[in-house]
């Protein structure tokens, strides 16, 4: 352990976040992890930590903190107000917070999902191999819950490196988000699977980590609503009787009784849970083979952006011009 970094004021649903509790699904334990893999795995690389290290996760809002040893930050997830003091800073960049200076971050700006990395890594205490809070559950984490004003979390000792920046642009894929049919796409009739396919669908205000409700056509399966529980994985769109589909997330229960008509492609679930409530959508579906070749590509596309990162040479009148730009 190397110091301590202190909520000032939390974000809106912040928690401590790692890359996920792999391997106890069939013991009823969620995997949890980050909401947006990718983000987090870039924050992580921007200052230097191990790829599974743990971080902070917001929503929308960022809050402020502050750190009792020097140590460089990053925030990413998407584009924000963020200040060290009065200097205002770029994003998906790391710089330099000294013991005792106030980071506040803003609002996100076309996204749900924010990361905050610090250099050594939150260090709380890992529960069943993972250091990822599962608020439901009050599962790791901090105390297993929300983090609040005064909390005060362990830090992992600094690397020794410098600042760094993307040495080139980290891009999300674009167009409808890719869907696999199944696992219980029988029970829905081919005019209702063309309907997922053709009608526009968007992510309502009920959401959280567990989940998300979709607005839009309803879904109505021929076979009913009820199946016998089995598996989840993220990305299920699992239908209940209202026929409005729920597309369950990372703090998702592991076993589920409606039926589920598609399951959003990993490489496409990132894009899909940063997406902000109310901006219409459509979905496309791919074959399983697809859907693992777009994941391949997407993985080594991410690999390639941490793999050429370079240092950052941080240009504060540039960053205060683009925000307020």
């Amino acid at each position: 352990m190397s110091g301590f970094l202190t909520i000032l004021r939390p974000g809106m649903m912040m928690t401590v976040q790692d890359a996920g509790r792999f391997g106890l699904l069939h013991q009823g334990v969620s995997a949890s992890g980050a909401m947006d893999p990718d983000a987090y795995r870039i924050a992580n690389a921007l200052v230097s930590n191990d790829a599974g290290s743990a971080v902070l996760e917001f929503a929308i809002m960022g809050g402020a903190l502050s750190v009792s040893r020097d140590c460089r930050i990053a925030i990413t997830g998407g584009a924000c107000d963020i200040r060290i003091g009065d200097r205002v800073l770029p994003g998906w960049e790391s710089h330099w917070l000294k013991a005792g200076e106030i980071l506040t971050i803003g609002a996100l700006r076309d996204a749900t999902w924010g990361y905050v990395a610090v250099s050594g890594g939150i260090d709380t205490a890992p529960v069943l191999g993972s250091r990822s809070t599962h608020l439901r559950t009050a599962l790791g984490g901090h105390q297993g819950r929300l983090l609040a004003a005064d909390d005060a979390l362990p830090l992992g000792r600094e690397p020794e490196r410098d600042c760094l920046c993307l040495g080139r642009p980290f891009r999300r894929a674009i167009g409808p988000i890719r869907v696999v049919a199944g696992p219980q796409d029988d029970y829905f009739s081919k005019e209702i699977w063309q309907r997922l396919l053709t009608e526009s669908f968007s992510v309502g205000t009920m959401r959280d980590r567990m989940a998300a409700m979709l607005d839009g056509p309803s879904l109505p399966a021929i076979r009913g609503h009820d199946i016998v529980s089995d598996g989840t994985l993220a990305g299920s769109l699992q239908v209940p009787s209202s026929g409005r589909p729920i597309v369950l997330m990372a703090d998702r229960q592991t076993t589920g009784g409606y039926p589920k008509i598609a399951t959003i492609i990993s490489a496409d679930l990132g894009r899909f849970a940063q997406m902000p409530s109310g901006r219409a959508f459509r979905f496309r579906a791919v074959s399983a083979e697809q859907a693992e070749d777009v994941g391949l590509r997407a993985a080594r596309e991410l690999s390639d952006v941490i793999a050429t990162l370079i240092p950052a040479e941080t240009d504060v009148e540039t960053a205060m011009e683009e925000m307020a730009s």
